[in-house]
Formats: C-alpha cells, structure tokens, sequence
C-alpha cells in the first residue's frame, strides 16, 4: 500500500471560472510536504506547467534535497527529499509507474459537496486494505470538471462549523491527511 500526495497548479479554475495555471506558492511546497511526511506518504508531487515556476521548485527543492540546506536543517530535509516537482499530472503517474510499478487509483478533492463522494472512513479503510492512492489537490478555485470527473474517487469536503468554506490548501491537506491516516 502506497499512499502519494500531490498538489495541482493545473488544471484548475480561476475565480472567473477560466481553466488557468496557478502561481507556486513556496509555503505550499514546505508545509504540505512536512503533513506528507509525517503520515507517511511515499511521495509529494508538485504539478507546475508555467516554465519559470517550475525552475523555481526545482531550486527551492535542490536546496533542501542536496544543498546547504540539507546540512542546515536535517528536519526539513527529510520532509522536503519526498518531494519532486513535475509540469503535468501524466508525469506523476508515469513516475510512480517506473519508480514503483504500481498505478495508484486517483482521488481529489474539492471544497464543494459532489454527488457519489466518498467518505473518509471509507477512503480510510481503502487505504487499510491496501489500495495505492494518490490524493490530488487544487489551488485556485478548484480542480477542473473534466479532471474531477476522470478520478476514481471524489473525497467528501471538510466542513466546519459556519457556512465559510475557504481553507488553505496547505489546511485541508494537513487535516485530509489525519483523517486518513492519523492514529
């Protein structure tokens, strides 16, 4: 069983409701990449097409991977070695592939209610019974349509206690990750 995260720039909506990339947040990078870690999540993929965004993770993550920062802060190496930063999702799954020979079963995530959601519990136990997943977030305004529609499950939203629901994605993958796979 294998469990991998990954965070997507691509394709999402942007608050028009236009299919768009995203900026890289480096926040994004670290803290969703220390959560991973410490669930035990096999690898962090950071989906970044926009050229200039992309080097820039692969600097930040050259840095901390292999660099002075490795010596400087070991902690955040060893979340941070987990990571890699690819520019499409069928570059995470054919990764996973040639590193693992495994095809994970893709799930995302979304903000919203959808029909047909898939309940923690029931991810969890999935996940209990051995099945590779890879849990896909969005920025911006969310996942496209045609990229919720082609996963295999669609998690249930984390909801609070009010009607307002705008968390980070760095929050709601911390909390998604607990859920998951917290003791």
């Amino acid at each position: 069983m294998a469990v991998y995260t990954a965070i997507l720039h691509y394709p999402v909506y942007n608050k028009s409701g236009k299919v768009v990339a995203t900026s890289l947040t480096t926040l994004d990078i670290h803290d969703i990449a220390r959560a991973s870690r410490t669930y035990g999540v096999k690898r962090y993929y950071i989906v970044q097409p926009i050229e200039n965004h992309l080097w820039l993770a692969n600097k930040l993550l050259s840095f901390w991977q292999g660099g002075h920062g490795r010596e400087y802060n070991p902690k955040r190496w060893e979340a941070l070695r987990i990571v890699k930063a690819v520019p499409y999702f069928e570059d995470v799954l054919k990764d996973i592939e040639e590193r693992d020979g495994v095809k994970p079963k893709i799930v995302v995530t979304s903000a919203k209610m959808r029909e047909g959601a898939v309940s923690y519990n029931e991810l969890r136990r999935k996940i209990e019974e051995g099945e590779d997943l890879i849990i896909c977030f969005g920025t911006g305004w969310g996942l496209t349509e045609e990229f919720m529609e082609s996963a295999d499950y669609v998690l249930e939203p984390i909801f609070g206690p009010t009607d307002y629901n705008h968390l980070s994605v760095r929050s709601a993958a911390a909390i998604i990750l607990d859920r998951l796979l917290g003791r």
